[in-house]
């Protein structure tokens, strides 16, 4: 994930911790960054919901616009024009939507009942939250310690009309199950996993 930002301009990295923390910041302490790029960690308690970690580390962050992402979703997204299109949408908030493709696949049936088609895996109509955002200091009226992202403070912000959405129409996907892991590490071992936004070794 830190790879991606990289590879685009990003030297700034806060990673909201909790689970096995201290391993994270063990990790990020050891690895040899290239120069000028900072990985730091802040600890934001074990079971803290995703709105509450970014408002625990507003004090670090006062007076810029940022990025934010969950770090289980990789796309080959740019993010410059992310960033673009979140400055031109004059929005608080933007969310990059995806259409990721089913798990399954998904039979065409006809009037009659019979099946006409099987189409494998097809990409959804609809589009759903890709995790990679961009925020002014407004977010943090929208949060509380106890915010669940996803839940209150983007349908606030969709209320008051201003949560912009970035369509990224090409590759994503998410690591939420054991059977995703398997899919993803078996790209990575492709050598040509399709996030590879870099050129050579992720940075380590």
């Amino acid at each position: 994930m830190i790879s991606i930002y990289v590879a685009q301009g990003y030297d700034r990295f806060l990673l909201c911790t909790g689970y096995k923390g201290e391993q994270i910041e063990r990790w990020a302490a050891s690895m040899d960054w290239p120069p000028g790029v900072r990985v730091e960690c802040r600890d934001t308690g074990l079971d803290t919901p995703t709105g509450g970690r970014l408002k625990l580390i507003e004090d670090q962050l006062a007076g810029e616009s940022f990025c934010a992402t969950y770090a289980d979703g990789v796309a080959d997204i740019d993010l410059g024009a992310l960033v673009r299109s979140h400055r031109e949408s004059g929005a608080i908030a933007t969310v990059t939507v995806v259409r990721p493709a089913l798990q399954f696949g998904v039979a065409e049936i006809g009037p009659d009942g019979r099946v006409v088609r099987f189409e494998e895996k097809p990409r959804l109509d609809r589009w759903i939250n890709g995790g990679f955002f961009c925020f002014e200091q407004g977010i943090f009226a929208y949060l509380r310690p106890d915010s669940v992202l996803e839940r209150e403070p983007l349908e606030r912000l969709a209320a008051d009309n201003e949560l912009h959405a970035y369509r990224h129409e090409r590759f994503w996907d998410c690591m939420d199950t054991y059977k995703d892991a398997v899919m993803l590490e078996d790209m990575w071992a492709s050598g040509e996993p399709p996030w590879r936004v870099w050129a050579g070794e992720p940075v380590r």
